[in-house]
């Protein structure tokens, strides 16, 4: 064979060999990100389902780190509706009514005592609601002081250690 033909042999394989090493490339690139996708869907399953809890806090709420507080379980409680009650403010001629709607805490072992105290409940917040004055409604912190002012109120009327908290559930000035 002469010098030629072996040269052309030579570029020829050279080419095929170009030809065959970008397609490993490509392969093994292939392959190397279809393994990335797997062990990241497998690691997201495994942190999701709490196979594998996360050093950082992410795994599952149950479960306090070393030096994290637990949170105390909740005290047994009872919530008693006290009713709707609308309450007409200002002069008669531009009359304005507060729809208030409240409910009380209380310690469930006095739950029936304070039941029965209900009437005289509504009676202070009644009487105590009639006392404000439309002006006062307008300041911001208003249902802060009111909420503060009908506990304690209650809890004069109820005894001490029955009524815990007034939740005002509804308050709406028309």
């Amino acid at each position: 064979m002469s010098d030629a033909t072996m040269d052309a042999e030579a570029v020829a394989e050279g080419a095929s060999d170009a030809d065959a090493a970008p397609k490993k490339k490509g392969k093994g690139l292939l392959i190397g990100l279809v393994a990335a996708v797997l062990f990241g869907a497998g690691g997201f399953y495994a942190t999701f389902s709490g196979m594998v809890s996360l050093p950082f806090g992410g795994g599952e709420a149950g479960h306090a780190a070393p030096g994290e507080p637990v949170p105390e379980p909740l005290s047994p409680m009872a919530f008693l509706p006290l009713g709707d009650i609308v309450i007409t403010l200002g002069a008669p001629a531009g009359a304005r009514q507060l729809q208030f709607t409240s409910q009380v805490e209380v310690n469930p072992d006095y739950r029936a005592d304070v039941e029965l105290l209900q009437p005289r409940m509504l009676d202070v917040v009644n009487t105590y609601l009639r006392a404000v004055e439309l002006r006062d409604l307008a300041d911001p912190a208003a249902m802060g002081r009111i909420r503060a002012q009908l506990l304690r109120r209650i809890q004069i009327v109820t005894g001490e250690g029955r009524v815990r908290d007034l939740l005002i559930t509804n308050f709406v000035l028309n």
